[in-house]
């Protein structure tokens, strides 16, 4: 964007407009002793090259997944984008669009979020869908939200502690000022929710439970389904890799009734960390307690199909009082490339995609095992998994960050203490054969 400062001809015009004899007399309302009386310690103004060169000096100091080989996912993963997607993507007729103030005089807008919560219903296998939610952290806690409402004596929601730690951040900060409580069931020695510690578990509103989970294993969804039935409180099922359900069962089929989920796999850049795409699901039973948005399909009086905003409970559209969630926007970029994103590869394709990032994700598991790294647990993963690695490793890493321009998994220690000398790995469709052998030979 190009900046284009006023003119002192443009300053004298817009004062003889508004009665002011100069700039300070614009701000002669604001105390004498509340002002600025030094200049600011800012640097001397710079030509427009020689801010260019600057700002790419300084841009150049970050590092782009492009130009690195990644090996860490944790929540954000490194997929490949067909140039389809940014490019219509980045078209006026969608760049521009923002919440449907008047919707239906929006029905390009409101048709992109009918077809992107029909294919989030397809893949997760659920019956309604919202957009509305900034990420899957904040998708979870609107989840837990909604199980502590309708349980309504009780005041605590079990959460796995192989869920997100970044989302259960969140959910602490959704939860604990409304007088909420959040409990952790803890895992067992094969990296999954013990099972056994939640059956124990009593005067609960719900439980949630990631799938993978943190550590990239694979739970028994229906195993919880079960318990919580017993209990009759609400089942959560939480994800942070979309692509994960081109191979696994969806959530729908293992019986949950709210599934929260991160959607940046589909379609989305990393851009160091941000914007996600926050999706949450549900069944038909619980349609009116999901925050967000419904986009409806009808028909107007001429037969031609139209769309209508169906269902809303944020303030926006109904008094503040009634809404069940203070979101204010949504999210509908990000909603319409993953659309974009899942139109373009299909069903067969999200599954190949899948497949891709289970085998060569095995097959980083295999040869890093062969240079020294410790398999940690036996469960199935999807495209994650946990090592420990070999004395000295630490200090391979950082040269391979600064010479190779490669990333070599997470160190889990500070999100799990006992965890010392343990990394998280991931391998996506994007990296190839060769750069996995070059990742084993160089960590030997």
């Amino acid at each position: 964007m190009r900046y284009l400062p006023h003119t002192q001809e443009d300053i004298d015009e817009m004062l003889a407009k508004t009665g002011h004899a100069s700039i300070d007399d614009l701000f002669e309302t604001i105390p004498d002793q509340l002002k600025t009386k030094d200049p600011l310690n800012l640097p001397e103004a710079l030509s427009e090259w020689d801010l260019d060169t600057y700002m790419e000096t300084l841009a150049a100091g970050n590092i782009a997944c492009k130009d690195y080989k990644c090996f860490i996912g944790a929540g954000s993963y490194d997929h490949y984008i067909p140039s389809i997607v940014p490019y219509l993507v980045s078209r006026s007729e969608f760049a521009t669009a923002y919440t449907p103030y008047q919707p239906e005089v929006s029905q390009g807008t409101l048709q992109g979020i009918y077809e992107f919560q029909t294919m989030v219903t397809e893949l997760l296998g659920m019956d309604i869908a919202t957009a509305s939610h900034y990420d899957c952290g904040t998708a979870l806690a609107e989840c837990a939200l909604i199980a502590l409402r309708k349980a309504k004596k009780a005041n605590i929601i079990a959460v796995s502690s192989l869920v997100h730690p970044s989302h259960l951040e969140i959910m602490e900060t959704y939860l604990r000022p409304a007088g909420y409580k959040i409990v952790q069931i803890p895992r067992t020695k094969e990296g999954l929710t013990d099972q056994a510690a939640l059956e124990s578990m009593d005067n609960i509103a719900g439980v949630a439970i990631q799938s993978p989970n943190f550590f990239g294993n694979i739970e028994d969804l229906s195993a919880f389904k079960t318990i919580c039935d017993t209990k009759k409180i609400l089942f959560i099922a939480s994800f942070t890799e979309s692509l994960a359900y081109g191979l696994l069962k969806n959530p729908g089929s293992c019986g949950a009734d709210l599934v929260a989920g991160e959607g940046q796999s589909l379609g989305i850049a990393k851009s160091f960390g941000g914007p996600g795409l926050g999706l949450l699901a549900g069944t038909k039973k619980l349609m009116r307690t999901l925050p967000g948005r419904l986009i409806g399909k009808t028909k107007d009086a001429n037969g031609d199909d139209g769309y209508v905003l169906t269902l809303a409970t944020r303030e926006q559209h109904i008094k503040r009082e009634k809404a069940s969630s203070n979101i204010c926007s949504n999210n509908g970029l990000n909603a319409m490339t993953a659309a974009m994103y899942l139109a373009t590869v299909g069903k067969i394709g999200i599954r190949e995609i899948a497949q891709q990032n289970h085998d060569k994700a095995v097959y980083l598991k295999n040869a890093l095992g062969n240079a020294g790294f410790e398999s940690v647990f036996d469960s199935p993963f999807f495209n994650e998994f946990v090592l420990k690695v070999p004395k000295g490793f630490k200090e391979k890493r950082a040269g391979l960050i600064q010479n190779q321009c490669i990333f070599a998994g997470l160190d889990l220690e500070p999100y799990y203490p006992e965890l010392r000398d343990h990394y998280l790995f991931c391998a996506t469709e994007k990296v190839s054969k060769k750069d996995i052998d070059q990742l084993a030979k160089e960590v030997q």
